[in-house]
């Protein structure tokens, strides 16, 4: 069986089905025998989720030994209530494991403003805490749990070396539709057994996020209700990584930009009614924030996505998106590539139109994955980022989304 978050070190998990939606589990229980160094990065929307607030109050300390979260219904704009039923899933889960409840983070996604069933989820968290195992299957069971209008799971597992120390990393998530950059409706929970001071892994937890889920965006919306959470046990016995230039950080960090681009772009591949997944590259930016904030405009704009959805190989919208970036641009200095992953084509050379074969280049669109590249020739920046098309599909379903 493939490998999951069980097969990391001293980590449990169980998802179960507890009636909040009619066909799918909606409960999941992640937990660690011992409590870990967590860090996590929290939505940039101003409204802001019951379990959202919690967790960043538990938090704090740097510490965390249980995550517990629910599908079906985001506990969002829910006032009092809401509060209330974040408050009993995270002091039912440390009852019933004995431990403290500021070692409990807790996540919820579904939708928003609808009244939260609390006694139903509390009566879920009590029958499954026993189920909790390290068996493969309860990690895939976990991932299941967290999916809303997902079509398959998001997971990931990687194992490596920090100093000579075999370390196990497995994730998962969950995200389709509300994804943009500063993440979005998604969720995404990694543990791993290294030894790391919860201050480091909180800096390179933000650095990966940065580098990863920042970067993808599907239809330019922002949740109340994302959140990226790092557990790391210590399982794995190395000596505690404490600074940037411990042997094995590099590695450790490296490890964890993989599991997290590996889990965002999971996410964009299966955004709501998307059919293209598209790679931006920018190359020979003044720094890596300039190319990324230039992605992020020409990901997000509509004009590309629908462009990018009909095959039209209008790269004046690219270019024009590029300058909504409020950045300094000088596009006489751009050059423009679009293709597939197999094949780019060069289309604006240093500002002026390049001939290509527009039926050809179309053919290339046609393919499930499009990569567009700018070289913007000023410096020595990069960065990568990805999106989706804008479709008919993603209208007509986010059009009845409650109903």
């Amino acid at each position: 069986m493939i490998k999951n978050l069980t097969n990391v070190r001293g980590i449990k998990c169980w998802g179960a089905h507890t009636g909040i939606k009619s066909l799918r589990r909606d409960l999941a229980i992640i937990y660690s025998e011992v409590p870990a160094s967590a860090a996590a990065v929290f939505t940039q929307n101003q409204v802001v989720a019951a379990p959202v607030i919690l967790s960043k109050k538990h938090i704090k300390n740097g510490k965390a030994q249980a995550i517990v979260i629910n599908a079906g219904n985001a506990n969002a704009a829910n006032g009092k209530q809401g509060m209330e039923g974040a408050e009993a899933m995270v002091n039912t889960l440390a009852e019933e494991l004995g431990i403290d409840k500021e070692l409990v983070l807790v996540a919820s996604t579904g939708v928003i403003g609808e009244p939260f069933p609390t006694q139903e989820i509390v009566a879920g968290i009590k029958e499954n805490v026993s189920k909790l195992t390290s068996k493969s299957q309860a990690g895939s069971f976990a991932a299941n749990a967290i999916l809303t209008t997902d079509t398959f799971a998001k997971e990931g597992f990687i194992e490596f070396e920090v100093d000579g120390y075999e370390v196990n990393m497995g994730g998962i998530a969950k995200g389709s539709g509300m994804i943009h950059p500063n993440m979005a409706t998604m969720l995404a929970f990694v543990v791993t057994d290294v030894a790391i001071d919860p201050e480091l892994l909180q800096k390179t937890v933000k650095e990966a996020v940065n580098k990863s889920f920042n970067m993808i965006s599907i239809d330019g919306d922002t949740s109340t209700n994302d959140m990226v959470v790092v557990l790391a046990n210590g399982k794995a016995s190395n000596t505690e990584l404490k600074k940037k230039s411990d042997i094995g950080f590099k590695n450790f960090s490296k490890k964890l930009e993989e599991m997290m681009m590996h889990l965002a772009k999971q996410i964009v591949s299966d955004g709501e009614g998307a059919s293209k997944f598209i790679e931006y590259e920018i190359v020979h930016a003044p720094d890596e924030e300039y190319a990324s904030k230039m992605i992020r405009a020409i990901s997000t704009s509509s004009l590309v996505k629908t462009a990018m959805f009909g095959r039209d190989p209008n790269w004046g919208r690219i270019i024009s998106a590029a300058g909504n970036a409020g950045l300094p641009f000088d596009y006489e200095k751009v050059s423009l590539f679009m293709g597939s992953d197999e094949k780019i084509i060069l289309v604006l050379e240093n500002g002026v139109p390049a001939e290509f074969d527009r039926n050809f280049m179309k053919k290339l669109l046609r393919e499930s994955h499009i990569k567009i590249k700018i070289d913007l020739h000023n410096g020595k920046g990069s960065s990568i980022g990805w999106g989706t098309d804008l479709t008919t599909d993603y209208v007509l379903f986010n059009s009845v989304y409650t109903t």
